[in-house]
């Protein structure tokens, strides 16, 4: 699905690829089957500020990403599939080359690791939540640092923050990196400072028993910059204060965190990052 920006400006416009998790859809993630995701408010953030989003369905069996065999990402090519739609975006859609990233959400997040692996030279940065990186010695890794933004839930009750595998997990539940692991594989990738920025995101609600915190390497918005948002105390979902999920989608994950926007948090990363400013950074 694609949602051109309605009544933009001339120009060339930035592409945000939006990429849903296991059980959820395209329709899902642009906010038109139910429980509307959070991703959906990337549908406000196009008409504000003249974004192109897609939104590709991975179809029957789920996406080709990181943790698949060779075998089936070549049977099921999703990086091809991918790459193509954002090659009829920049034709079509008169997307700006060097301004087009990419967010998932779990399985879209894996997805969104192999894309870094494989056509990294088509993204300007790129964002994953709820998802860690295979664990080291596990198949390839990307070797083309890119400013990334991870977004991770402590009491994430189906894929470990701190990394492994929960012990109740399903059979086809692999092992992955933790979270704080995955941005440390991007910081060092980027030759980016031991220490970060560290800031409090404020709470909305004070009595909430969910908390965030953002932990910034890289002092440029628009150069290389590794971002991660550590939620304590939230479960499988990603955090929205507009986006809620009802009923037992809340509880059985665990805790959604209502402090910050996911999108908006995403799209302020974005935003300033394009390739022609950031590939100079690569080399020093």
């Amino acid at each position: 699905m694609i949602a051109p920006p309605a009544n933009a400006k001339p120009g060339r416009h930035p592409l945000v690829v939006l990429l849903h998790g296991t059980g959820a859809s395209a329709r899902q993630v642009m906010g038109l089957a139910f429980p509307p995701s959070p991703l959906s408010v990337f549908l406000e953030i196009a008409a504000r500020d003249d974004v192109v989003v897609i939104a590709p369905d991975a179809g029957k069996g789920g996406w080709s990403d990181c943790f698949v065999s060779g075998e089936r990402a070549a049977a099921k090519n999703d990086v091809a599939f991918i790459g193509a739609l954002i090659d009829h975006a920049i034709a079509v859609h008169d997307v700006d080359p060097a301004r087009v990233y990419v967010i998932g959400v779990s399985r879209g997040g894996w997805m969104t690791y192999r894309l870094t692996m494989e056509i990294p030279h088509k993204l300007a940065a790129f964002a994953t939540v709820l998802s860690g990186m295979p664990e080291p010695g596990h198949g390839p890794l990307p070797a083309t640092a890119l400013p990334a933004l991870i977004v991770g839930c402590t009491a994430d009750r189906l894929l470990r923050y701190h990394g492994g595998k929960h012990w109740y997990a399903p059979r086809f539940v692999p092992r992955v990196r933790g979270i704080e692991a995955t941005a440390r594989f991007w910081r060092e990738l980027a030759g980016l400072p031991d220490t970060p920025e560290t800031a409090a995101v404020p709470q909305h609600d004070p009595n909430a028993v969910t908390r965030a915190t953002r932990f910034t390497w890289g002092d440029k918005p628009e150069g290389m910059q590794v971002m991660l948002y550590r939620v304590d105390g939230a479960g499988h979902a990603e955090p929205s204060r507009l986006k809620r999920y009802p009923g037992l989608l809340d509880y059985l994950p665990g805790r959604q965190n209502g402090d910050f926007e996911v999108a908006e948090a995403a799209w302020a990363f974005f935003r300033c990052k394009g390739r022609e400013r950031v590939v100079p950074n690569l080399a020093a």
